[in-house]
This record gives structure tokens, sequence and C-alpha cells, in this order.
């Protein structure tokens, strides 16, 4: 029997920090930022400060950032989800929720990083070149953008207000 393809994010389920079965449809009528994270990445330090400070300001006006460790560029995230999650709680007192550690290329992508990159998504075709892409979706959890990993998360402030309407 064929797998119904998802029509959003909240058809999808994915692995929380514990390994357990989590529906993102919990988030419906939010605004989410998925990243794909790192822990040992030239950008991680400017990321996940500035990703802290979207959260802190925007996170009670509907906001939500859900971090996906991924290991598939240069090994900057070889930790173990316990090791990362304790890393970024402890270094960045960030308070959005990390993910288990996933794929976002190739055949073993994982189902939500498959949805999100069916799209309109400029030079690189579909492909997340590095740590930190980015991609925004809105409240009927549609990605409605894709910014490179060298964008900074603080460049979004923009195109997340207009999405919550603040």
């Amino acid at each position: 029997m064929a797998t119904k393809e998802p029509v959003s994010v909240y058809d999808i389920s994915i692995e929380d920090a514990n390994g357990n079965s989590l529906e993102l449809s919990q988030y419906k009528d939010k605004v989410l930022l998925i990243v794909n994270v790192a822990s040992k990445c030239g950008m991680t330090n400017s990321n996940y400060t500035e990703l802290n400070e979207l959260y802190n300001k925007y996170k009670d006006k509907g906001l939500e950032i859900l971090a996906f460790p991924c290991n598939q560029f240069g090994e900057e995230e070889p930790g173990t989800t316990d090791q990362i999650t304790e890393f970024v709680c402890t270094k960045f007192k960030s308070e959005f929720p990390i993910f288990n550690k996933i794929e976002v290329n190739g055949e073993n992508a994982s189902p939500l990083y498959k949805f999100l990159k069916k799209g309109k998504w400029g030079i690189f075709g579909d492909e997340i070149q590095w740590n930190f892409a980015k991609f925004l979706v809105d409240k009927n959890g549609q990605a409605v953008e894709r910014y490179y990993p060298t964008t900074s998360p603080l460049t979004l402030e923009h195109d997340i207000k207009k999405l919550l309407n603040v």
C-alpha cells in the first residue's frame, strides 16, 4: 500500500530528542522556522544566538523554532542527541525544541525534509547545501520561504512578523 503524500507539515510525524514519535500537527496554527543545526559549524554561535533572540521575541505571538541536528555536512554534528541537547541548552540557553538527529538529503532524508524541499527553491535544486538552512512555514503548514545557510536568522524578522500578523 502506498503511503499518502503529506499535504502539509502537519501530516508528518518526527522523533523528539528522546526518540518518541511526535505529530507536527501539535504546532497547528503556529508559524514555524525549521532549521537543520550543527554544534561544530562555523555558523553555530551566530545562528543559535539569533535564533534564541527571535524565539524569545516571538514565541508568545505564535512562532515556534524547530531544530533538527544533522551530521551530513562536514560531520559537524557528531554527538548523540543527549550531547547535542545539553550543548545547546547549556551554552546557548535555547528553549526551542531540539529533535532527534536526522538526515536532510539522500534516500534516508527525513519525510519532513522531503516535504520541505519540494518547491521553487533556487539555483541548487532541492538539496540542502549545509548546516543552518532555514524554512519558514505558515500557519497552514506550508513552506513559504527557504533561506540559505548563510542567511542571518535576524534578517527573517520581517517575514516572520508578516506571517504572525504583528
